[in-house]
């Protein structure tokens, strides 16, 4: 990064340590590097390769993630296509599950992979709230080139995937879904910002910790939080409008809470509650197509009632009534929830918390559910999803009784909890005891499972939410929407389902393969930005105009509509989104064109 008033041999010198052994002879001698460096010169292709080696020699996933922490600080460009060649192998790595026992580990490694010179992010605590202009101006002066960040990812550590409250270590959340962000949907790296809200933790552990990075003190109250979080928020939108803010891993309260805070006044999204219920609804559209059970048929029992269980069954909720329908008091009927008491109704005795009222069940009667094992025998479900958190809640026994329960129809097992040790079954336990016939999605990555009978291979869906969310964030990055509402969200969950492939149909899979995904997210967003348009809330005049210009007359009205977009409209989008730079000749030029190169 060049300092103020720095020369412009600072920024060659930059070039050069970023191009490594890439650095072509006259860039050498220019910086009197002869006989210093090794003689061969390198293409990005080679050094992308070394680094795939170099990675996959690590013998843990905890050593590979510190590997690509400390290869990002030192190159952009080779981290970004080292993932984007090799997404399949290093996406567990930068994101989950591995990202969650770094997140564990993070005060002991951070030193090691983030370079003192360089921000990760921003770590406010409630005190810096106090000050937060100074804080946003000493971001601003870390950049060298004066752009604002365009999507910021914002935890406060409370509820880190299914690891509880890990403070300040949950900064790795928002660092590496950012990451996928770049890789998956092309966003510029360079204006990524990665926020935790350092308010304390009430693991006592960390508190108890001399080596803890983070407050060593108590969360604060309700009333302190957001008014805190109001104050940081509200600085963020002001210094810069047409940033877009995901929340991350809040506590259950706390995420619905700004999410219905900030929802209508700003550019935001929850991707806990909204873009989770946009994947599942992504597969559950698929998983309904391939069922044999028609949609108002569906008996659907949710295992966990979070924030994301409950904002996954309102999306679906919708799609019940928006695309078959269904009247919505019927729609919601279809819906059961099991939490830590057992089956969830409004005669149980307990006092519910406020998001788990609008599916307590009124028709139980004097039916009391205790257990899950109850509560499958009392509905009778088609569908189970997991978000439990509870490793093996859904046993053999139950998996069996879901194959019993529906002998014409194919069972849905959706156990959805991060990481692994949290999942509620493996894919494998699931196609035993259903006789292969399961149709399935899981939050973690599960192997491809050989049927023994006939040797075929079995590949199993995952709902993963970087399906949804990068798309989501590019498409709001680009027409910059008024707020980000409900049809916009279903219309991306409706062009997931609509992005598989012939051959992936045919396989019965339930979202389209991995290695697509980057194809599929520029679709999604594309369908996304579309929406937005047609709702009139996009506001960049560019995207108004292109998406008008693509629709046609015999274009179909309402629900048939939603999730569709031009061609048009999806090559403008591809053309927009960031890739790294292929050759070391345009490296360079692209480094002197920016003040910036470390960006690049």
């Amino acid at each position: 990064m060049m300092e103020a008033g720095g020369s412009r041999r600072n920024s060659i010198e930059l070039v050069g340590v970023k191009t490594g052994t890439a650095m072509p002879a006259e860039m050498r001698e220019a910086l009197h590097l002869r006989g210093l460096v090794p003689a061969g010169i390198e293409d990005f292709g080679k050094q992308e390769m070394r680094a795939f080696k170099q990675l996959m020699s690590k013998t843990s996933n905890l050593e590979k993630y510190e590997f690509m922490a400390t290869l990002r600080c030192m190159s952009v460009n080779l981290f970004f296509r080292l993932v984007l060649n090799h997404f399949k192998e290093v996406a567990p790595i930068i994101y989950t599950p591995t990202v969650g026992e770094a997140c564990l580990n993070y005060s002991y490694i951070y030193p090691f992979i983030h370079p003192s010179k360089t921000s990760v992010g921003l770590f406010i605590t409630l005190r810096d709230t106090e000050c937060i202009d100074t804080v946003i101006e000493n971001y601003r002066n870390t950049m060298a080139q004066q752009i604002d960040p365009e999507i910021a990812v914002i935890t406060d550590g409370s509820r880190i995937l299914g690891l509880g409250d890990l403070g300040v270590n949950g900064m790795g959340i928002p660092v590496g879904k950012l990451q996928l962000y770049v890789a998956i949907a092309g966003l510029n790296p360079a204006r990524c910002l990665p926020i935790v809200l350092d308010f304390g933790t009430n693991t006592q552990k960390y508190l108890d910790d001399p080596l803890y990075l983070g407050t060593r003190e108590r969360r604060p109250d309700d009333e302190t939080f957001y008014a805190a979080a109001g104050t940081v928020l509200g600085a963020l939108f002001r210094e810069f409008p047409g940033m877009l803010v995901q929340f991350e891993d809040f506590s259950t309260d706390h995420a619905f809470g700004l999410l219905d805070r900030w929802r209508n006044k700003a550019m935001c999204f929850n991707d806990d509650i909204q873009g989770t219920g946009c994947v599942i609804l992504g597969g559950f559209i698929s998983a309904v197509e391939q069922a044999g059970i028609p949609a108002r048929d569906q008996r659907i029992l949710f295992v966990g009632a979070g924030s994301a269980g409950v904002g996954v069954a309102k999306q679906l909720v919708d799609y019940l009534v928006i695309e078959h329908g269904i009247p919505e008091d019927e729609a919601r009927a279809m819906f059961w929830f099991v939490d830590s008491r057992g089956m969830i109704t409004a005669n149980r005795g307990d006092r519910l918390a406020e998001h788990k009222v609008y599916f307590a069940r009124h028709d139980n009667g004097d039916t009391q559910c205790a257990t899950l094992e109850d509560t499958v025998e009392y509905v009778r479900p088609t569908a189970l999803i997991g978000m439990s958190t509870i490793y093996k809640a859904f046993s053999e026994p139950i998996l069996a009784r879901m194959d019993e329960m529906n002998p014409t129809a194919r069972p849905i097992i959706f156990p959805l909890s991060n990481p692994e040790t949290k999942a509620e079954c493996t894919f494998e336990e699931a196609m035993r005891c259903t006789g292969n016939r399961v149709l399935f999605a899981s939050g973690t990555a599960f192997p491809d499972y050989t049927v023994p009978e006939t040797g075929e291979v079995k590949v199993p869906g995952q709902g993963n939410n970087m399906y949804v969310f990068p798309a989501i964030g590019l498409g709001s990055v680009l027409c910059k929407p008024e707020r980000i509402t409900d049809t916009m969200v279903f219309a991306v969950a409706k062009a997931l389902a609509g992005s598989l492939s012939e051959q992936e149909r045919a396989r019965g899979e339930l979202y389209p393969r991995i290695e697509r995904i980057r194809e599929v997210s520029a679709g999604l967003a594309a369908a996304f930005i579309t929406q937005a348009v047609r709702e009139g809330l996009a506001k960049e005049t560019h995207w108004i105009e292109i998406v008008e210009s693509g629709m046609s007359g015999g274009e179909p009205d309402g629900a048939a509509s939603i999730g569709k977009y031009a061609r048009r409209v999806l090559g403008e989008v591809k053309r927009l989104m960031w890739a790294p730079t292929a050759s070391v000749e345009q490296y360079i030029v692209e480094a002197a064109a920016t003040e910036n190169p470390d960006d690049i």
